[in-house]
């Protein structure tokens, strides 16, 4: 009996044994050295050389700048308005009237008639071009308050209404040399030309001009 025991015994032991060579070895963590990360500043090298602003030799006054006096200012009655310097000759009004003794009332220009829904007016000064200015109305509404007769053509489109459309120009001033001399001429929506003419007028007359749409 005690030779079965013993054998018992013995045979656990041995299972013990093997079972424990299936558990995997764990190996030990080594820590080395600890790393020296100590960076040394090379004062030499790094440092950032600034001018002094400040003469340390003596004590600084931090008040000249504000009790120093840069700006001059003015007494009222030394400030000057602006133009004050400009000369306006008395005389320029009396030179757009022109030279011209003669008197150029309103004009009838006549008519013309077009199916174009709307026509370009244009004008110029066709002899001396002295400054002539004009205001064209379109049935009695202004549609350019002040055109500049130049050599070279200028105006404006217009819309047509059904039946009569009626044009004004107005002479502004009579240039340097008097009268207000212009050529006006129509172009229908095509680009063709439909109307010419030209006028003489004194300041504030105008010439008229009917276009029919038809």
């Amino acid at each position: 009996m005690k030779a079965v025991f013993s054998l018992l015994m013995l045979l656990g032991i041995c299972g013990i044994g093997i079972s424990q060579t299936d558990v995997p070895k764990t190996q030990p963590l080594k820590i080395g050295p600890k790393p020296n990360l100590d960076i040394k500043a090379n004062p030499t090298n790094n440092r950032l050389r600034m001018p002094s602003v400040i003469d340390m030799g003596k004590t600084p006054n931090l008040k000249d700048s504000l009790m120093s006096n840069n700006i001059q200012m003015l007494p009222d009655r030394d400030l000057r308005q602006a133009g004050f310097d400009m000369k306006i000759d008395p005389k320029v009004g009396e030179r757009e009237k022109g030279n011209s003794k003669e008197h150029y009332g309103d004009m009838y220009l006549g008519d013309v008639k077009t199916s174009s829904k709307f026509v370009g007016i244009v004008c110029r000064d066709h002899e001396y071009v002295d400054g002539d200015r004009v205001k064209i109305y379109a049935n009695g509404e202004v549609i350019d308050p002040n055109i500049l007769l130049t050599s070279s053509f200028k105006g404006v489109n217009l819309t047509l209404d059904k039946g009569f459309n009626r044009l004004d120009f107005e002479a502004l001033n009579q240039g340097t040399s008097g009268p207000n001399t212009a050529q006006v001429d129509v172009y229908d929506d095509k680009g063709k030309l439909i109307y010419s003419n030209k006028w003489l007028l004194s300041t504030g007359s105008k010439a008229s001009l009917i276009i029919v749409q038809d």
